[in-house]
C-alpha cells in the first residue's frame, strides 16, 4: 500500500539548485533569464583573457557541452521539486545557450553585445524548431530549446563576423 500523499514536494538537492539557478543568479528580478545570460557574457569575457588564443574556442565548446550535460539533470530535479514545467529561476539553460552564441567570437564589447542580443532574441521568439524542443520532457525541454537558440545566434554571429558587418 502506498503512503498517503502529504502534498509537499521533496526539495531538490543542493547541487541541482546551485547548478540550475547558476549559483542563485536565477533568483534575480526582473528577467532572470537575462541576468543568467549577462552573467555568462561577463564570466566568459573574464575567462577569455586567462586563456591562450588557441584554447578559447575549444574551451567554450567543452564548457557548453558540460553545462548542457549537467544542466539537464539539474533542471529536471529543480523542476520536479518546484512542481513547475519550466521554472523561471532555472537559468542554466540560458548559460549554455549564451555560451554557445559566443563560440569563436573575438573579445570586443561590440561582438559580445551582439552575441548577447542575438541569443536573447532567439531565446525569446523561439523560431522553429526551438519552440518544439520545449516540449521535450523535463530538463531536456528546459535546456535544449536554449541550446538551439544559442546555435541560431552562433550561426548569425558567424555570418556577421565573416561578412565584416561586425568586428
Amino acid at each position: 500500500m502506498d503512503a498517503p500523499s502529504t502534498g509537499i514536494q521533496p526539495r531538490a538537492p543542493v547541487w541541482a539548485t546551485l547548478t540550475a539557478t547558476f549559483f542563485g543568479i536565477g533568483r534575480l528580478h526582473p528577467g532572470p533569464g537575462t541576468w543568467g545570460s549577462a552573467a555568462t557574457v561577463l564570466l566568459w569575457a573574464a575567462a577569455f583573457h586567462a586563456l591562450s588564443p588557441n584554447l578559447r574556442t575549444p574551451t567554450a565548446i567543452a564548457l557548453a557541452v558540460l553545462i548542457t550535460l549537467v544542466g539537464i539533470p539539474a533542471a529536471t530535479r529543480v523542476a520536479r521539486a518546484s512542481a513547475t514545467k519550466d521554472p523561471q529561476f532555472v537559468v542554466i539553460d540560458e548559460v549554455a545557450g549564451q555560451l554557445i552564441a559566443l563560440i569563436a567570437v573575438p573579445l570586443a564589447w561590440q561582438t559580445f553585445l551582439a552575441g548577447f542580443i542575438l541569443f536573447r532574441v532567439f531565446d525569446i521568439f523561439k523560431p522553429p524548431p526551438v519552440r518544439q524542443l520545449e516540449k521535450l520532457p523535463e530538463g531536456s525541454g528546459i535546456v535544449l530549446d536554449d541550446v538551439a537558440a544559442g546555435l541560431y545566434a552562433l550561426v548569425v554571429m558567424q555570418l556577421l563576423l565573416r561578412s565584416g558587418l561586425i568586428k
